[in-house]
């Protein structure tokens, strides 16, 4: 017997609502508390240095999961250690190819990077 399309409708009359209840929601209806280093952690902020326009992202011990190489110290950022992901806005390529181009800095080689050979 095929299926059908129409939405079923709680024995009620109240449209969305069975028992106190919202209809399709799983759990007991809780919210779950906000994770702020989480929320600021996904969001690429723009700086501004002597060698261009950088887009910078935090990238936090939770999520990072690989091993890089820092371009400023060419050693390893290992899983597990907080860092930056940092790409070039004002790529002459495009955005796209900029964050193509993106790479893995320890905070501290980011922030104590030098400009004269760049």
């Amino acid at each position: 017997m095929p299926r059908s399309n129409r939405p079923r409708r709680p024995a009620s009359g109240k449209p969305g609502i069975a028992g106190g209840k919202p209809v399709g929601k799983k759990g007991n209806g809780d919210v779950p508390e906000l994770d702020l280093e989480r929320a600021r952690a996904g969001i690429a902020r723009r700086e501004s240095a002597p060698d261009g326009e950088w887009m910078v992202r935090t990238m936090t011990a939770r999520n990072a999961e690989k091993t890089y190489i820092c371009p400023g110290c060419s050693t390893v950022v290992v899983p597990g250690v907080a860092h930056l992901v940092v790409w070039k806005d004002d790529h002459i390529f495009g955005a796209a190819a900029g964050l193509a181009e993106r790479r893995h800095w320890h905070t501290n080689c980011w922030l104590s990077r030098t400009y004269r050979y760049r």
